[in-house]
């Protein structure tokens, strides 16, 4: 019995710590001491919300209608605090059974859940709606079965990013803005207990020693924890939510990242072999648009995709993918990105993806590039395509090999065919703004040419970009790819002006 307890109050359960009662001008009518002390605590609390409330300002529900003013927030976690204490208390043996089922078993739980609101509210003071007791019961469902507070937010599929800024604060992307929403934790023993969950299945930890971590979630969205000592406003947690389902090129083109002669464009280069390098800022679109480039690939090609945290989800049948691997709790077994890069090497690969290069790894995914690995894809941070270059020359010198800078230039400009800058727009939008040829090298420099650009023509009344997409015009010197690939692409795709 106590095992199973113990485990409840894992999934979700508050530790039952008994603190001293608040005493009120007129103190409530109560018939038992236990009941006098389930007062106590609840009071206590409310103090404590309505605190925080006065510290924290309130800003606008990202989801309106969901929750109720922050009074009645107030009313609602009480109640939801005192239900949960006494599932942990009177649980019998064959309900926590069905509790640890987990998912499969939510509706079963929910009627448990159900239960025991039932009995609270009939032996207290608590009147809910018949709505707010069904958000209630589903509340309490996904502190014990998910990740709590998280769930709705992590349903919502137009929600893209959720950054936590303490238990108190979170902000969602939505729709390319940044918004506060008002979901919030207990405190930071409840939040650290969701890290806890996030974690525990991946076979992670963050504590004190080791006080920042990456990970993901079971639909592979990625997740970046970050605690005291070294956040001060308590743990801080990124999740990067990734489309259930996967976005195709005809996506990209309908959200207006790119033109159909653009996408066109890019499914003969990736057939034709060419090695390409998607740069642009954090949250530009980077790895979905790497997501979609391998699409193109044809279904005969051994991948291996190699990566910090699983993202890329290739639809192809021949897959190989290969994740990093921190140190262990001695500082040992680390597995970085360079050693699955040269690992690669080994297995027999057609294309390489390199989910992103930030160091020395940049020195072996060019010589893989040069050495016969055709049509690897890779993706890096920069914020042109000038700029890549440059971080490519740093990334390369910091693998620790005293090259000239010449011949950084030269494995750069012989391995890297094309660069796709991606841009996130101030309206929220992401484009591709830019697809350039490298040339080569014409004495120490490296010669870029431009082949599409997007050009933003003007900002309307409701701050969203107008623009388009052209052609420069210029023939790419890779024409001779596409032959010998046998990918058939009309030399008038590339005429002046053309959108």
């Amino acid at each position: 019995m106590a095992r199973s307890l113990s485990l409840l109050e894992r999934l979700g359960g508050k530790t039952q710590e008994k603190k001293p009662a608040v005493p009120e001008k007129t103190p409530p009518k109560v018939e038992s001491k236990a009941q006098q002390q389930l007062e106590a605590e609840r009071q206590t609390y409310t103090e404590k919300q309505m605190q925080q409330e006065r510290e924290a300002p309130v800003e606008a529900s990202a989801f309106a209608g969901r929750r109720a003013l922050v009074s009645r927030n107030d009313v609602m976690q009480e109640l939801k605090l005192a239900v949960h204490r006494r599932i942990v208390d009177e649980m019998t043996a064959e309900e926590q059974a069905i509790l640890i089922k987990g998912e499969e078993a939510r509706d079963q739980i929910k009627n448990i859940i159900t239960i025991y609101t039932t009995r609270e509210m009939a032996e207290t003071s608590y009147t809910l709606s018949r709505g707010e007791r069904i958000q209630l019961v589903e509340d309490i469902s996904n502190e014990l079965l998910g990740l709590g507070p998280l769930e709705p937010l992590l349903q919502n599929d137009s929600i893209t990013e959720i950054m936590i800024n303490g238990p108190h604060q979170i902000f969602i992307e939505q729709k390319g803005k940044l918004k506060l929403s008002d979901v919030r934790f207990y405190d930071n023993a409840h939040l650290m207990n969701i890290i806890e969950k996030i974690l525990t299945p991946l076979g992670r930890r963050v504590d004190e020693s080791s006080p920042l971590v990456d990970a993901r979630l079971a639909d592979g969205s990625r997740v970046n924890i970050i605690i005291p000592p070294l956040s001060l406003v308590g743990p801080a947690v990124t999740i990067r939510k990734f489309s259930k389902k996967a976005l195709s090129i005809d996506d990209l083109v309908g959200f207006g990242t790119l033109s159909d002669d653009m996408a066109t464009f890019l499914n003969a280069c990736v057939r034709a072999r060419l090695n390409i390098l998607v740069s642009g800022g954090t949250g530009s679109g980077k790895t979905t648009t790497l997501n979609v480039l391998s699409s193109f690939i044809p279904e005969t090609d051994r991948i291996v995709t190699i990566e910090d945290a699983a993202e890329l989800r290739l639809q192809q049948a021949h897959v190989v993918t290969l994740e990093s691997r921190p140190a262990n709790l001695e500082g040992h077994g680390a597995i970085t990105i360079r050693d699955l890069v040269k690992n690669a090497l080994r297995m027999r690969p057609d294309r390489i993806i390199v989910g992103e290069v930030r160091a020395g790894e940049a020195l072996d995914m060019l010589q893989a590039m040069n050495t016969g690995h055709d049509g690897s894809l890779t993706t890096a941070h920069a914020n042109t395509p000038r700029d890549v270059l440059s971080r490519l020359e740093t990334m390369v010198l910091m693998a620790g090999m005293e090259l000239p800078v010449r011949a950084v230039r030269t494995q750069v400009s012989s391995a890297i065919d094309l660069i796709l800058q991606q841009s996130r727009i101030r309206d929220g939008s992401r484009k591709i703004t830019y697809i350039s040829e490298v040339q080569g090298m014409e004495g120490d420099t490296i010669i870029l040419q431009d082949l599409f650009r997007y050009v933003q023509d003007y900002i309307d009344n409701n701050g969203k970009s107008v623009g388009h997409f052209e052609s420069m015009g210029l023939l790419p010197k890779f024409m001779d790819k596409f032959q010998m690939n046998g990918v058939d692409l009309p030399t008038s795709f590339f005429a002046a002006g053309r959108r």
